[in-house]
């Protein structure tokens, strides 16, 4: 087990043990006892009563925050014709096809999201072993496939996050910096607490949504009241 540094400890000492804290409450405490140098984000993480073995039990999707992430996205394209000049108006970071295939399968992977259109799939899907494991991979599911290239990188730029769930029923999702005002933590957090909320499968029994924390880059988590969301 890593050691904890003693900024870290001192920051945990501040958390009461036990404690299932308000929402609101966890927002102002995550802030005050973050102690990185920079402008961490936050995070929230939800531990959900899912058997992931069940494909109708592994969620994933996207969801746009309503205050954005913080954190400037850089997004490219697949796509040729008219929709790689409407990713480009869209304000696309990059937009190609064979070419872009090329330059990711020779190391390339400076960039956030990734946008292709359907006709462009086949060209994409050889990429599959570099871009899914990271993430990134379009997918329909996350929107990140489409023929409204315009909505896909406008979204992208605005601050659409994608979640899904591990094999463990663990869900992840930055909700803006540690510099956000604790409203706008707040309405982040509201939004995909809803959208997982909503996401519940039909075949899920008992409590669905079981644990939810809030950390910051290297701080200690703080555990939500489950009860009072």
């Amino acid at each position: 087990m890593a050691k904890k540094s003693k900024k870290y400890l001192e920051a945990a000492k501040q958390v009461e043990a036990g404690k299932a804290y308000d929402v609101k409450e966890a927002i102002s405490l995550v802030k005050k006892i973050d102690f990185a140098n920079f402008d961490a984000s936050i995070e929230a993480a939800f531990k959900l009563n899912l058997d992931t073995k069940q494909a109708d039990q592994q969620l994933r999707g996207a969801v746009v925050l309503p205050n954005g992430t913080g954190k400037d996205q850089t997004v490219i394209v697949f796509a040729k014709g008219p929709k790689a000049q409407e990713a480009k108006d869209a304000g696309a970071d990059f937009v190609g096809d064979d070419d872009l295939v090329a330059k990711i399968q020779d190391g390339w992977l400076d960039f956030d999201v990734a946008i292709a259109t359907p006709d462009m799939m086949a060209q994409v899907g050889r990429l599959g072993r570099v871009l899914g494991p990271k993430g990134l991979m379009p997918n329909p599911k996350t929107g990140t496939v489409t023929m409204d290239v315009n909505k896909a990188v406008s979204e992208s730029k605005a601050g659409k996050v994608t979640y899904r769930t591990d094999r463990d029923g663990n869900v992840h999702v930055a909700l803006g910096k540690v510099s956000f005002a604790e409203d706008a933590i707040l309405g982040n957090f509201e939004t995909i607490y809803n959208v997982l909320a909503k996401a519940r499968p039909a075949a899920v029994k008992g409590v669905y949504i079981q644990h939810v924390s809030l950390a910051s880059t290297f701080g200690p988590s703080v555990t939500l009241d489950t009860t009072a969301l």
